[in-house]
Formats: C-alpha cells, sequence, structure tokens
C-alpha cells in the first residue's frame, strides 16, 4: 500500500511509486502509435475516408463504458474496504484477547495456560496472514504452539482453524478444572467466534473473485473502443488525435488495471493492504501481553508499505 505525503503538482505529474502508469504504458503507448498511424494516412489519402462518424457514437460509446467501469471499480473497491474492515476488528478481537486472558487466568498455576492461550491467538493471525498471501500455513502457525501439535499441522486443511480449535480446548479445559466459570468462558468463546467470522471473510474475499464476464466484457469494450477512436478523431483534431487518444487509453486502462488491484486486497500490488503491517499490529499488543519482543514494525520502501 502506498503511503506518503500530499502530493505537490510536480509530484501529481511526475510520481511513478504507485501510479498505474507503468502497467498500462503499453496500452497507451499502442494507441498513440495506432493514432499518429491513422493521422498521417487521412491527412495523405483522405479519399480512404469517405464518411467520418465524428465524435457522436464515441461519446455515447463512452458514456456506458464509464458507467460500467464505475459499476466494476465500485464493486472492487467495497472488496478491498471490507477486507480492511475484518482486519481492522481482527486487530479489535486480538488486543481485547491481550485483556481478557491475564485478567481471567492471573494465578501463577495458570500461567502455563495463559500463555499457551495467548500463543495461539497469535498463532491465529500468522496463520490466516500466510493463508491470504499464498505463503505456508503450517510454517507460519508452528512457531507458536506446542511442540508436539506442530508434526500434525501439515494435515490440518487450515491453521487458522487448528488456532482457534486448539484455543477452545484449552479454555474448556480450564473451565472443567474450575479455572474459569461456564459465563466466562462463554465471554472468551465470542471472541474465539469473531476471530473464526472474520477468517471466514477474508476467505469469501479471497476465494471468490468478481465474475470473469464482468473483466472480460469491459476489456473488449475498452480496446474496441480505443482501437476505433483515432478513425473517429483523425478527420477533425488532426495531429491532436494521439494526444486525445493517449489520454483516453490511460484513463480506461488504468481504471482497469486499478480495478484488478482492488479486485484481490490481499496481494502485494502497490494499492492492496499492508497486510505485513496489520499483522505486527494485530500481535504486539499479545506480545506485550506475554512480555515478549516482537519483530520490528513494518517500514515503509520508497512509500509502500507491504
Amino acid at each position: 500500500m502506498i503511503v506518503r505525503p500530499r502530493p505537490g503538482l510536480l509530484t501529481i505529474l511526475f510520481a511513478m511509486r504507485g501510479s498505474i502508469l507503468p502497467k498500462v504504458a503499453p496500452q497507451v503507448v499502442a494507441i498513440a502509435a495506432l493514432s499518429c498511424l491513422v493521422v498521417a494516412i487521412e491527412q495523405r489519402h483522405a479519399e480512404w475516408f469517405p464518411v467520418t462518424a465524428g465524435i457522436g457514437p464515441f461519446t455515447l460509446v463512452g458514456l456506458a463504458l464509464s458507467i460500467f467501469l464505475s459499476f466494476r471499480n465500485g464493486a472492487c473497491y467495497d472488496r478491498w474496504w471490507e477486507a480492511r474492515r475484518a482486519w481492522g476488528s481482527l486487530i479489535v478481537e486480538m488486543r481485547g484477547l491481550a485483556r481478557l486472558l491475564p485478567a481471567l487466568l492471573p494465578d501463577p498455576e495458570h500461567e502455563a495456560l495463559r500463555r499457551r492461550c495467548l500463543r495461539r491467538a497469535v498463532g491465529f493471525a500468522h496463520a490466516l496472514h500466510a493463508r491470504l498471501r499464498g505463503l505456508d500455513e503450517a510454517e507460519a502457525l508452528g512457531p507458536w504452539l506446542p511442540p508436539e501439535e506442530r508434526a500434525a499441522l501439515a494435515q490440518r486443511p487450515s491453521g487458522a482453524d487448528a488456532a482457534l480449535a486448539g484455543l477452545t480446548r484449552d479454555l474448556a479445559a480450564a473451565t472443567k478444572a474450575g479455572a474459569l466459570s461456564d459465563i466466562l468462558f462463554a465471554s472468551l468463546e465470542h471472541k474465539i467466534a469473531s476471530l473464526s467470522a472474520i477468517q471466514a471473510v477474508c476467505e469469501r474475499i479471497h476465494g471468490t473473485p468478481l465474475p470473469f464476464a464482468y473483466t472480460l466484457l469491459l476489456y473488449r469494450t475498452a480496446w474496441l473502443y480505443c482501437l476505433l477512436l483515432p478513425f473517429g478523431l483523425a478527420g477533425s483534431l488532426g495531429w491532436s488525435t494521439p494526444i486525445i487518444a493517449a489520454l483516453v487509453a490511460y484513463a480506461f486502462f488504468g481504471l482497469d488495471a486499478l480495478g484488478d488491484e482492488l479486485e484481490e486486497p490481499f496481494g502485494t500490488d502497490a494499492n492492496d493492504l499492508p497486510l505485513d503491517t496489520l499483522l505486527h499490529t494485530a500481535d504486539a499488543a499479545i506480545l506485550d501481553a506475554l512480555g515478549e519482543t516482537g519483530r520490528a514494525p513494518p517500514k515503509a520502501d520508497r512509500f509502500m508499505l507491504r
């Protein structure tokens, strides 16, 4: 995710870090080159262009295409924002566990149980992060579990589920042993259920892209529009046509590429969520409750947070 101060005029015009321009530059250059070719042919052989449709049809098609782009980008942004809200809720629940577990299990004889539960919560966040980023869940979760449980992680369908299941078992055992009352167990189980719901939201977003037909229709229409646009403008605009066509191509292809980034908010593109930073925020409170030193907070690399 790009994090930088409010840009000035020069930054707006020339900033490349976080810009969508590098991704769409080949398309924009191709449309500009085609426009130059069309204008050159039109000026030398005007008889080859006996009928000029003008800008009218392109205005109608461009309006429809703009509406469709707005709809798709709005849907993609909703996915991005829902993912950010889910990780915000995860941070809230992790901080709640960091407060509740030491308060409800304060006795020295419960220290081992308390630490095991807190480490399972941290392991859940790391396993979810790994799943969403396409990393090894077992490798991410293993260091936070008791040694006897690590070998079985490879056979579990979800490391995050395994962490929550272990946390529930520990708390249920503490309840049976009399360390927790039924009411307190229900309160902690509500936190675990909230973490499971957050996991389900993230997995739904991660595993359910927008229908491919939307992307295909938009991409085809944008290409056809930009390829035909120079033929409608060459007669009236002359050598201004490549500039106008390139700007239109930049807008349409840029919005399409930006939608692709927002559609999958858990990736590592410039406009995706900074999951590494969010993970550090999520486990910082619990590591503090454990009295352990966590890793250093991620820093922006050329305005980029991972």
